[in-house]
């Protein structure tokens, strides 16, 4: 099938599970009843994702509060009391976070039973989504290491037994997110694409690389104000990454002032165009987003292009963020048909 739709991440979660509209939403369950209403939310985004029409489906990350604390929570030496004050993506906004003393290692395996869970439950392309080892750590304090890219490729190493494992539960792709990557572009080509490729070490399914600009909250909002009439950080880094082993590359496209002609750049990669706008609750209409994909095809291959959303939904309302998912699937299905 050609332009495939999928989504980059996170999906709302539902108001009896938690917060709303918040990306760091507190739990309303414990115990039993939350590990059971985290399972009846990633069933209904399935579903949800299913019937508009996306191919390649995720848990919409419902097992976790956050896509980077979501994994680290039970990560051994990190000491989550211990605070250290951070101006986290190059100082985009500062906050306490966690501090690491020791060697990271996982005391158990993080999300393979969800992702069983959920491969049991969809006949669909399952993507799991990770966080990246720069944009980890880019959140977390170095108390141990003494240098970032150090601290990165041993958080590289225990992201790589993840991923393994749940590419053993019928995972189909594995996609590390990295917003860090359009902040330390120098770090990228230094060590920041090492390290990714040292987390998909060994990995035979599909392996994807989400590159984004933020959710829609007020800080990325802010930043995004400061970066001219042309967002061109794609370009000091997509010629490193196609040299790269990994195989998909996820990026912001529609309602960005990110020129699509840097989609040249990665000539050996399939990408994953965001075709749905994250940072507004403008729901695009299916000519819209066959619109965006037909801009792409002036620089891509049809067989390379997956429409996708330009980053996670998380902080949306369940309402918005279900019609985007229609629009992404309708859209794509309209691409199709214009495609002949």
């Amino acid at each position: 099938m050609l332009f495939p739709p999928t989504i980059a991440g996170s999906l709302p979660k539902p108001s009896w599970l938690a917060e709303t509209e918040k990306l760091w939403p507190k739990w309303k369950l414990e115990g039993d009843a939350l590990a059971q209403a985290k399972r009846d939310a990633a069933l209904i985004w399935i579903k949800e994702q299913e019937d508009a029409g996306i191919e390649i489906v995720s848990d919409g990350e419902q097992f976790r509060t956050h896509f980077v604390h979501g994994f680290l929570e039970t990560v051994e030496d990190i000491d989550w009391d211990l605070k250290t004050k951070m101006g986290i993506r190059n100082n985009r906004y500062v906050v306490d976070v966690p501090t690491v003393t020791g060697r990271p290692k996982r005391s158990r395996p993080v999300h393979a039973q969800e992702a069983a869970f959920c491969r049991a439950h969809t006949k669909k392309g399952l993507k799991f989504t990770l966080p990246g080892p720069m944009t980890i750590c880019d959140t977390l304090a170095d108390g141990h290491f003494g240098r970032r890219a150090d601290m990165a490729m041993a958080f590289a190493e225990i992201l790589n037994e993840e991923a393994l494992e749940l590419e053993a539960e019928g995972v189909d792709t594995i996609q590390f997110d990295e917003p860090a990557f359009n902040v330390f572009m120098d770090d990228v080509n230094e060590w920041g694409i090492a390290a990714l490729e040292r987390a998909a070490r060994g990995l035979k399914c599909t392996t994807a690389v989400h590159i984004c600009y933020g959710y829609g909250i007020e800080a990325n909002l802010k930043w995004k104000e400061t970066l001219g009439a042309e967002w061109r950080q794609y370009e000091a880094i997509f010629p490193a990454i196609n040299r790269s082993s990994i195989r998909q590359v996820s990026l912001e496209c529609t309602n960005s002032h990110v020129p699509i002609s840097l989609i040249g750049l990665l000539p050996d990669k399939e990408l994953l165009i965001g075709v749905i706008d994250v940072a507004s609750n403008t729901i695009e209409t299916p000519e819209q987003v066959a619109g965006t994909i037909t801009e792409a095809l002036k620089h891509a291959d049809a067989a390379r292009i997956l429409p996708c959303t330009n980053c996670g939904m998380a902080p949306l309302s369940r309402t918005v963020a279900s019609g985007k998912l229609k629009a992404l699937g309708a859209g794509a299905e309209l691409a199709r048909r214009q495609l002949g």
